[in-house]
């Protein structure tokens, strides 16, 4: 009986391994563009990256994996044209000599991703190091602040008519509240008149409160982008006009990195993209009538249809 049970114990361990040698890796889905640098280990243009001057605190991640890589605690401006930061977090980043002797390079130490290359002796820190690194291999996870209170976050989305819009963003997950109303024009306080017909360049938008403990700006984003053509200029389906227009009105350099990410993650797939992406400016809630208009009406949106993207 031993025997049979040792030998059951063997057999149990050999299908285990063998199951999980089998099991496929999942990354990241990874842009055209970021495999050049991430895969290839290409090098992006100096200056161009969207982390050179960021200085948010929180982490960076891999692009590829999502492990933490970095600090904004130990990110400095080195002048370079990339990221710098003189640490990294403990075990995340491997180093590998060049085969010519003369640099070294950094990757991911849990995926292999190329990051860029680590300089020391520079005399730029006290730590006397530079890890030098391209701004597409990352993504930035900011920090939360602790509190005892709710904190909740907003975010702004104009994608055509906006009754549509808050149809569909109402119903996500972690949504607190909507409210649809203009911004982005030029007269104080206007009418649902005067922005379809005196130009006052407004978009009609959907003010969106959300917990971020539940869901994220990024998932909005995506969702924002999936239930409307974001190729349509100034117009969505049969509305026409710049109130029609397809925006996102951002708060912080989170919301305005991750839409641009986004963007480019969509011209990647093929889809031709006009999004405005722009800093939020004094928001006007719209006539009472419109408020959840598709609710109220037992109706569903003419114009707008759930489309997975992403």
């Amino acid at each position: 009986m031993k025997k049979i049970g040792l030998g059951f114990i063997l057999l149990v361990s050999l299908l285990t391994v063998n199951c999980q040698n089998n099991m496929e890796i999942k990354y990241n889905e990874l842009s055209e563009d970021e495999k050049k640098v991430i895969i290839y280990k290409g090098t992006e243009r100096p200056y161009t990256g969207i982390y050179n001057k960021h200085y948010e605190d929180g982490n960076y991640l891999c692009k590829q994996c999502d492990a933490v890589l970095y600090s904004s605690e130990d990110k400095f401006d080195s002048g370079c044209g990339w990221p710098a930061f003189d640490d990294e977090v403990d075990g995340a980043v491997k180093r590998i000599p060049d085969k010519d002797g003369l640099r070294t390079e950094i990757v991911c130490a849990n995926c292999g991703a190329h990051l860029g290359h680590v300089f020391e002796g520079e005399g730029l820190t006290d730590k006397n190091t530079r890890h030098c690194v391209n701004s597409i291999s990352l993504n930035f996870k900011p920090e939360v602040k602790a509190t005892n209170q709710v904190a909740y976050d907003t975010a702004i989305f104009a994608a055509g008519c906006f009754w549509g819009v808050e149809h569909h963003l109402k119903l996500a997950k972690g949504v607190v509240s909507t409210e649809v109303g203009y911004i982005g024009g030029k007269t104080q306080n206007p009418s649902y008149k005067e922005v379809c017909y005196m130009k006052t360049g407004h978009a009609e938008a959907v003010r969106v409160v959300f917990d971020p403990k539940i869901t994220d700006f990024e998932t909005l984003a995506k969702l924002f982008f999936e239930i409307h053509d974001p190729g349509q200029l100034n117009r969505q389906g049969p509305d026409v006009g710049d109130q029609y227009r397809s925006a996102i009105f951002y708060f912080s350099e989170e919301q305005k990195l991750t839409s641009l990410k986004l963007v480019e993650i969509l011209k990647s797939k093929g889809y031709d993209v006009v999004t405005e992406i722009t800093p939020a400016s004094e928001f006007y809630p719209a006539e009472e009538y419109h408020q959840d208009y598709y609710s109220k009406s037992n109706s569903n949106p003419y114009c707008h249809f759930y489309k997975k993207k992403f």
